[in-house]
């Protein structure tokens, strides 16, 4: 008995594949881009000035202090240029966004309570099921506001708080004017400055001390209207000997015409506790997402950003760990896919302060039908920072000749005692790996979604089962048909 394999080349390359390149594009905008017709409460008129931050204040019954934190944000935002490194920017027009829109009266601890038609909306995307099965608490924010959060009873009354932002600026003014804003302040970037101006929504986190929460909270981020921009603020505080996981997605229908996320996180993680931050983005690709992510990890404490960027036109974000305390440890794992009409600019900034600190740094990229990815990080061993140690590791997969990816790593070590190490790779799909495949019966999309989940596996293998299951099946959507 003998079998043919096939020729590979020609395999790859015939118009009856190239055809298929967007088969499942219908089936993906039906589960992730689909439009909601809502009548909305309120819509501010478009464009960002003092006025329009003088209504957000308003409609939010804020004190005189967060106001002036507003105002001042406004000022350095104007003045601050635009980044003149990473990906062109220069075609937002500020001025063309609504900043706030409000699509419900208020925010609902029942799902039975949320408006029917966006509570439809979340049905379809599987948060309710999701919650039941997987999760410790829910959020989801639908334009500018929080529109449903519950927190299950038993974490309730172990004293974690997990509350949208807004409320806890209220109900928890002291520890809230304590962080807010100190991680990540207004005059670190003109989009934390952007941000600070018109935040609404996000989430806030207290864990109380040696309190640990065994499954996940999450919060889903929903943009409906076009030539909207969402700005929620995310504080997470683990108290000591803590330990949360934290999961945010987020998802937009697809338009003509541009809209804006631009948010700020920021997370302090003390004396022996542990955070996970796990993201996953799939904004569709007329969304701008530039957004600044910063955590202070203290002594003996451990910060983990499982950064997964599928969506977006552009996107800038680059998580950061400022470890300060003495044997502190952090570690980013980052999963990028560029397809047609994207740019996916991310990477990490690693601040070594304290001694016998240690990271690591795992990216992977993956372009194709013209894509581009490029990885950005900057490790630094500052002085003090004595017997560090930091593994960088850059891999990119190339699945044609029109995609791009770029890599650009700044290093610096200041003590003698501490180490960093770096590899970098970039590569395409091997063609003796097709041809086994190829001749085990499998087809070229089957075979080349086998080897690109292998690529993937370091991240993927990092998520919750429900959300690898996701993540896999949006890779495999993305590449259907495009190897050739």
């Amino acid at each position: 008995m003998s079998s043919k394999i096939p020729n590979i080349k020609k395999l790859y390359t015939r118009p009856s594949n190239l055809t298929k390149l967007f088969r499942q594009e219908n089936s993906f905008k039906e589960k992730f881009g689909f439009k909601d017709n809502i009548v909305y409460e309120t819509i501010l008129e478009k464009g960002i000035n003092k006025n329009i931050i003088n209504k957000i204040s308003k409609i939010k019954k804020e004190g005189k202090w967060m106001r002036e934190i507003r105002q001042n944000a406004l000022k350095i935002f104007e003045e601050k240029e635009m980044p003149i490194w990473g990906p062109d920017l220069g075609d937002i027009d500020f001025n063309s966004f609504h900043y706030y829109v409000k699509a419900s009266a208020k925010k609902e601890k029942m799902w039975k309570d949320v408006p029917q038609k966006i509570k439809t909306t979340f049905i379809k995307l599987k948060i309710p099921q999701t919650e039941r099965r997987f999760l410790a608490g829910v959020a989801t924010q639908y334009e500018s506001e929080i529109v449903y959060q519950k927190l299950k009873e038993k974490w309730d009354k172990l004293g974690i708080v997990f509350l949208d932002t807004d409320s806890a600026s209220i109900k928890f003014p002291e520890i809230f004017k304590q962080y807010f804003g100190k991680i990540v302040p207004p005059t670190d970037n003109k989009f934390a400055a952007l941000n600070t101006a018109v935040w609404s929504g996000g989430s806030f986190i207290y864990i109380p001390k040696n309190i640990k929460v065994t499954i996940p909270l999450q919060t889903y981020f929903r943009i409906n209207l076009k030539n909207i921009g969402q700005f929620e603020r995310t504080l997470i505080i683990a108290d000591e000997g803590s330990e949360i996981h934290y999961i945010e997605g987020c998802t937009a229908p697809i338009y003509s015409s541009d809209s804006l996320h631009s948010a700020v996180v920021e997370v302090v993680v003390k004396k022996n506790a542990k955070v996970r931050y796990t993201t996953l983005q799939n904004w569709s690709t007329n969304v701008y997402n530039l957004v600044t992510k910063r955590a202070i990890v203290h002594e003996n404490a451990v910060m983990e950003w499982v950064d997964c960027n599928l969506g977006s036109k552009v996107t800038m974000k680059y998580p950061s760990i400022y470890l300060v305390g003495d044997k502190a440890h952090g570690e980013v794992l980052s999963l990028a896919l560029a397809n047609k009409g994207q740019i996916i600019d991310s990477g990490t900034k690693a601040i070594h302060k304290g001694k016998n600190t240690t990271s690591i740094i795992i990216s992977k990229s993956i372009c194709l039908n013209g894509g581009r990815s490029s990885f950005r990080s900057l490790v630094n061993h500052t002085k003090g920072a004595s017997k560090s140690r930091s593994n960088i590791s850059c891999n990119a997969l190339i699945l044609d000749d029109k995609s791009q990816t770029d890599t650009y790593p700044t290093n610096l070590v200041q003590e003698e005692s501490s180490t960093i190490t770096h590899e970098a790779t970039v590569s395409k799909i091997n063609t003796e790996q097709l041809t086994y495949l190829a001749s085990r019966g499998l087809t070229p999309e089957q075979a080349s979604a086998l080897i690109v989940n292998g690529f993937i596996e370091p991240v993927v293998k990092e998520l919750p089962m429900e959300y690898a299951v996701e993540l896999n099946a949006l890779i495999n959507m993305s590449m259907e048909g495009s190897v050739g």
